[in-house]
Parts: C-alpha cells; structure tokens; sequence
C-alpha cells in the first residue's frame, strides 16, 4: 500500500483519488477551495443556480466507468440523460442549425435544412473523415499512457504532424460550416491557426456519442465525487496550498510538508517550482467571459445552448435553477469584445437587459485566480504543446499527473479519463 497525495480535488484530481483509493492504497487529496469538484460545481446567488463549468458531457461511458471501477455504479447515483441536440448555431445572414446529438442521419438532414443543400452530405464527409483518428488516439493516447518512444508510429506520427485545423477546414467551402468545425476550438480559448487537424476529431465524438447531463445540472458531480471519496476513506484536507513537491512529500502553504509514496499532479504544474520547469514552453488555455443571469417576465425562448457566431462568438446555456416562473441563463463570450456581454447579446436580437434580477459576472483573470490556474487546461501552440506538457508519467519517478493540463481536451470525459490513466500507472496497492 502506497501513501498517495493527489494535488488538486477537481474532477481528475478526485477520479484519480477514487481510482486509487479502490485500489488500496492511502488516499489524500489536498484542495486549496473549501470544497471539491474545482470547475464541476455551480456558482449561486440566492435561489438562482448555475453550472460553473460544462453543462453537458459526450462519452458518458467515461463516467460510467469512473464510478463503476470506484464502488457504486453511475446509474444508481444519478440518471444520464441524453439530450436531442448538441446546440443550434446562429450565424449574421439568419440562418442556423440545431444540431443533432448521436446520430450521422440526423446531422446530415439538419445541416440540408438549416444551410443549404449539399452542405449535410459535406459535414458528414468532414465527420466521416476522423474515425479512423477517434479509433487511433481512443487506443494509444486516452487508453494508456502516451509515449513517443512506445507508441505504434502512426500514433507518433500523427502526433508530430504540422497540419493544422484552420488549414483543414477550407474544405468545408462555407464560411458557416468552418464556423462550425472551429467552434470547439475558439470557445476552449485556442488560435484555430495553432491546433492540429486532427482535433476536428470532437465533431466526430459528439455525432457518435451524443451530449449527456444530469437532472440539476453537471455540478452534481462535485458532491457525488465527494461523496465517492468519503466512501473509499479518502481523506480530504480542504483549503490547504500545495505549493511544491519533493521526494519526501507535498510542501503546503503552511510550511507543512505531508509524506508521500507516490504523487499525483491534478492543477496546473505552473504552480509548483519543481515542475514549473518541465512546462516552461507552454501556455495555459485563457478562460472565457463569463456572465451568469436570473431573469424574470417575459424571457425569449431558446434552446439549452446557443452559439451566437460573430466578432465575438456568444455561447448562451439556459439550464441553470431558478424559482418558478422564472430563469437563469449562462452567456459566455470568446473573441473581440468591445462592450457589456449584454449589449452584445441584444445586438444578436436576444435583448435580456431589462429582464435581469441578479447578475454574476466573472473574469477570465478572476476564474484563474479563483481556480489557481485555468480549468481549460494547456493552449494549443503547435505541435510541441503534445511534448511540452506534462504527461501520466513525469520526469520525476514518484510525480503522476491528471487533469486539464494533461490531456488534449479539457472536455469533461478527456479530464476524467486522465485518472484511469493514473490508477494503471501507479498499479494495485501490494
């Protein structure tokens, strides 16, 4: 049995602790918030609720088997539900498509109705065109741990390839459709121009998995984690700065130094100096604008999320709780934004000003100060950003790493995967 400690208690940090404590070992997470679940959780005002992070999630198998290889399975904790569509994209001429969840058909038949003929049979072709990358990356990047020197040369190759999305998407012959294609990309904070090709790939995830939440929203995680935690034992130490390792253990805040087998990295390593060094090259991702709103009267019907394309790409999520008869929505901006979010809201003829009855906004500098680091995980900068970030297996022998900063997407089930990745790595306890 090893005295693990795992630095961070969001989703990677706390699915790496469940995984791990399952697995016998001694388990302590150290989270510098006074409660766990980092990005999945809610921010509240009064009766009004919302998601802190994602709303939704594609692969739910990703959870499921987070909390089946943990103790009690997901669907007796919690109920997925699908839903019908991934979002509906707007676009300045008037036009728009709500866009399908999980079904190739169905995409091809909405982008034919909403955009034009011939342009459903030319998304699916681009959907199409990255099985075969979903099939390689599944295996030899989410499945186990990645290496250069140990992976098939494809996976290698693919990994050092200079292609890039912005280039890829020309294909497309459709400004709208490109819109489209680099939505995942702008809204995770990345310069399409630096991403590679193949993270096209989560158009293709999306249109075979479907987007999944959870009845109260995707912050019940946090105190479902929480809960899992506790029942494998796991101790938690709440508010407590991990601010170094070494090879006898995790230094603190307080000038504590807390003894440790093995080490798991689950925050941005930019906040520990032994590390720091090995991440030097890259970035972190830049979080959104952000503005959470309780409305009341006469609020304009949308869909759970809309993304609104222009200067700025507004993204509009309307699931948050709220009291009867009324509604709280997240808005979320990404490019040049030279006004309030709400003027360039009404703008888009979406006018909520005078319907407002609370509002929270919060700053892309804010969330990283309140998080220590950004919850969107590494910027993409080229090809290098694969081996300039921290990987399962550090340079240091005892040091793992999970989490954002570890993985290719910060999309919910890339982070939680990172922790199966981490519990086969360090193995069963003796």
């Amino acid at each position: 049995m090893a005295r693990v400690v795992v630095i961070g208690g969001g989703l990677g940090g706390c699915a790496s602790a469940a995984r791990l404590a399952k697995l016998g070992h001694e388990v302590t997470v150290l989270e510098q918030l006074p409660t766990l679940g980092g990005a999945l959780g809610f921010i509240e005002d009064g009766e009004f609720k919302w998601d802190a992070g994602p709303a939704a999630t594609t692969i739910p198998a990703a959870l499921r088997d987070l909390f089946r290889k943990s103790g009690r399975q997901l669907d007796r904790e919690v109920d997925l539900v699908e839903l019908p569509f991934l979002r509906e994209h707007r676009f300045e001429d008037g036009s728009r498509v709500a866009v399908p969840s999980s079904s190739r058909s169905a995409q091809r038949d909405a982008f034919e109705d909403g955009l034009g003929a011939g342009l459903g049979d030319r998304w699916v072709e681009w959907t199409d065109g990255f099985a075969h990358v979903w099939e390689l990356l599944r295996k030899e990047y989410l499945e186990r741990p990645y290496s250069a020197d140990h992976a098939p040369k494809e996976m290698v190759s693919l990994m050092r390839d200079r292609a890039v999305l912005s280039r890829a998407v020309t294909k497309l012959r459709d400004d709208r459709l490109r819109a489209i294609a680099l939505h995942h990309a702008v809204s995770a904070g990345h310069d399409p121009r630096n991403v590679p090709w193949w993270m096209g790939v989560l158009d293709h995830v999306e249109q075979v998995f479907g987007s999944w939440t959870v009845p109260g929203g995707m912050g019940v995680f946090a105190s479902l984690l929480e809960k899992r935690l506790a029942e494998r034992g796991v101790t938690v130490l709440a508010r407590t700065v991990a601010t170094d390792v070494d090879e006898v253990g995790v230094w603190t805040a307080s000038g504590d130094v807390i003894p440790a087998d093995k080490i798991v990295v689950a925050i941005d390593p930019r906040q520990l100096p032994r590390l720091k060094s090995y991440v030097d090259k890259t970035m972190p991702a830049i979080p959104p604008t952000v503005c959470h709103v309780g409305l009341s009267g006469d609020v304009p019907p949308m869909p759970h999320e809309v993304v609104l394309h222009g200067d700025a790409t507004l993204t509009i999520n309307t699931t948050g709780q709220a009291p009867a008869g009324m509604a709280a929505w997240t808005i979320s901006a990404r490019g040049r934004l030279s006004e309030d979010i709400l003027n360039a809201l009404a703008r888009h003829k979406v006018d909520i000003r005078a319907n407002i009855v609370t509002r929270v906004d919060r700053s892309p500098r804010q969330q990283v100060e309140h998080y220590r680091g950004s919850p969107y995980g590494v910027l993409w900068q080229g090809r290098a950003t694969i081996t300039g970030q921290l990987l399962t297996r550090t340079a240091l022998p005892h040091v793992f790493a999970a989490g954002a900063h570890t993985t290719v997407s910060a999309l919910t089930p890339f982070v939680a995967l990172t922790s199966s990745l981490v519990a086969d790595a360090i193995g069963p306890a003796d």
